[in-house]
This record gives C-alpha cells, structure tokens and sequence, in this order.
C-alpha cells in the first residue's frame, strides 16, 4: 500500500544551489489540478514543469537548467481541488543556480 500524504506540501529543491540539475518533491492529498512554474528573479516566467490533473501522492521534478543564467531562481507551486473553486494551496521556494 502506497502512503497518501495528508498534506499539501512542497520541499526545498536538492541540490541547492545547483548546475544545472536539481529536484523539486511536493506532495498532494487528494486529485488537483497543480501548476509548478520556475521565475527569475524579476518574476519572469522561465519554465513550466507541470501543468495537469494529479492523484493523491508524492511527486518529484528534474529540472535541467543548462539553459538558463546564473541567478536566484523562485518556483511555486499552484494546487486547485478537483471540482472545487476553493481549497487552494499556494507555495514558493528560492533556488540558486551556481556556473
């Protein structure tokens, strides 16, 4: 049997600071919709890496940021109940990418 989290949670990413690879872990308690997007640090948008319905569970994300400049990075992680208008669950991390 798989352990259900019982709570919306999102983890510092590992390693941190990073070149170019870390991992993002968060955890969802019930089926969401979950948007996790990476910022620079001025806010711009740089990359999506979800986007879609989950189940209950533990998920991680690589991120390759080979592409991307050094810099303080902000990833956040947007979690919308299943058939719900409320519920929402809105969380933000720090992150450094070292080159």
């Amino acid at each position: 049997n798989e352990l259900v989290p019982n709570e919306y949670k999102l983890l510092q990413n590992y390693p941190n600071p990073f070149n170019p690879n870390t991992s993002i872990l968060f955890d969802i308690p019930k089926q969401s919709h979950a948007v996790l997007k990476v910022y620079d640090a001025v806010g711009r948008e740089t990359v999506t890496l979800v986007n879609e319905s989950l189940m209950p569970g533990s998920y991680k994300v690589d991120l390759n940021a080979g592409n991307l400049s050094s810099g303080i990075y902000f990833y956040k992680l947007e979690v919308r109940q299943a058939g719900s208008m409320t519920g929402s669950f809105i969380q933000t991390r720090k992150m450094i990418l070292l080159k």
